[in-house]
């Protein structure tokens, strides 16, 4: 397998976190990004690679009342997107629309559909189901994982099931199998988990540290791509699970989220400069991965 980078910037008023790509658009290659300003009205904006793929271009740019420190896009629908945030000590999650007329000057503000409000602890981030139209949704909190019905039209939502990490583990994120879509990967501090969602329990895990964020390849089975404090990022076969297929070094900060390109090659990583600017960076990872008759090469 081989790898390289080319960079494409793109900047922010304020520190942002957690970035998702707009699933839903499949006319472009578009993301969604949300800030995270403790004093300041946080934004959400709309982005699109430019159709020579040298720029990322804002859309759209959405004023929203919290810190937002996860965010994800609905799969059938590019006007919907779910966001984690703070406010003081406490956290909530919910999902929004963005306004049909958000070209124009004086669009109309966010639109919350639903709220997530089952969780006693603080929680992490919002799955969806990975394709087509369903009503699903997976939120995870330090212990625990919901699974959620979602009714858009009625603004309504509702917990069908939950099921607890154990005392030992502190939950950190997650991603939804595209493959299969009764199992989600979880991550925490020491260990990504793997969960079967028609029984709510633990099927497997794989014993890595400082994993914050994690991403399935949607073109290819068994591939998961994790971000990582220190080492970056590391693509990981999971009928292979002892160690990584491939690290991605050459990042000079920590990277905090990682998303696959659901077309092509690519990953997408966000990491956050510790300069005075707090500036974010967007790379653009190109990989290939190659077989062999006895496995990947």
């Amino acid at each position: 397998m081989q790898g390289g980078s080319s960079g494409i910037g793109y900047g922010l008023k304020y520190q942002a976190r957690c970035i998702a790509d707009v699933k839903a658009d499949t006319d472009h290659t578009s993301f969604i990004t949300g800030t995270l300003s403790l004093k300041e009205e946080n934004e959400v904006h709309l982005i699109r690679l430019s159709s020579g793929g040298t720029e990322l271009i804002c859309e759209g740019l959405f004023s929203h009342p919290n810190e937002i420190w996860d965010l994800a896009s609905c799969p059938y629908d590019q006007r919907i997107f779910s966001t984690v945030f703070s406010s003081g000590e406490s956290y909530g999650a919910a999902v929004w629309q963005i306004p049909e007329l958000y070209g124009q000057l004086n669009s109309p503000q966010l639109e919350r559909i639903a709220v997530l409000d089952a969780h006693a602890c603080k929680i992490k981030c919002v799955l969806w189901w990975p394709s087509g139209r369903h009503d699903k949704l997976v939120s995870i909190d330090d212990e625990n994982l919901f699974l959620w019905s979602l009714d858009s039209s009625r603004k309504a939502s509702q917990v069908i099931s939950k099921e607890s990490a154990g005392m030992l583990h502190y939950l950190s994120g997650g991603a939804w199998d595209p493959h299969d879509v009764n199992a989600v990967a979880s991550t925490c501090e020491w260990s990504i988990q793997f969960w079967d969602l028609r029984t709510m329990k633990k099927t497997n895990s794989i014993e890595h540290a400082h994993v914050r964020n994690a991403d399935y390849d949607t073109k290819k089975k068994h591939i998961l791509v994790t971000a990582e404090d220190e080492s970056g990022i590391c693509i990981w076969d999971l009928r292979m699970p002892k160690v990584p297929i491939k690290e991605l070094p050459g990042h000079t900060h920590w990277t905090w989220t990682v998303k696959c390109n659901p077309e092509y090659g690519l990953i997408l990583v966000l990491s956050l400069s510790l300069t005075y600017t707090q500036t974010l960076i967007y790379e653009i990872w190109k990989t290939r991965y190659l077989y062999s008759s006895s496995g990947l090469a």
